[in-house]
């Protein structure tokens, strides 16, 4: 998989629309669904980075951490920040089923367009945070994962549906954990 991202990664954004409205209108639309406002948020899978920017500006004093497991795809995402003298916002590889923070890290987490990873997302959300999954095409998503299944897998890590819908033809789904 690595070696597939790393390979792709020059023109993603440009193939894909990562960053177009369409592309990021479902996460958008998931993002009115968090409260309270996230301290640390964390974008798995986070590509070249679209959804993490999108996050850190809709929550300006957040901090915002993407992971990807492809250094190329990475490389993208760092060079869209520029100076960010506070830290703000920061990219780095690492696999999503075994992310490099202790347990309780994360206010938010969230994954656009990728595989869910059930065990990872509850082992670092902090108590009382929310997750966000999104699917900028709905259900002609790869790696789109169904609303009953989200809530299935969740469900047996603490964490209830909060709400779901759709918009730009994705959808997103949120959970919150237990407080």
């Amino acid at each position: 998989m690595r070696n597939f991202f790393d390979r792709s990664a020059r023109g993603w954004d440009e193939r894909t629309g990562a960053g177009s409205v369409g592309h990021l209108a479902a996460l958008a639309a998931g993002l009115l669904q968090v409260t309270p406002t996230p301290e640390r948020a964390l974008d798995i899978g986070t590509g070249t980075g679209e959804a993490a920017l999108l996050v850190a500006r809709e929550f300006p004093q957040a901090r915002v951490r993407g992971v990807d497991v492809s250094p190329e795809m990475v490389a993208l995402a760092k060079n869209k920040v520029g100076l960010d003298p506070e830290g703000r916002v920061a990219f780095k590889v690492a696999d999503a089923a075994e992310l490099p923070w202790g347990e309780d890290s994360f206010d938010l987490v969230l994954q656009l367009n990728t595989p869910v990873y059930f065990s990872e997302i509850a082992r670092v959300l902090r108590p009382g945070g929310t997750i966000l999954v999104a699917s900028s095409w709905g259900k002609e998503t790869p790696f789109y994962t169904a609303d009953r299944v989200l809530e299935r897998g969740f469900a047996a890590k603490g964490i209830r549906p909060h709400s779901s819908g759709g918009a730009g033809g994705g959808t997103f789904w949120v959970g919150r954990g237990s407080a």
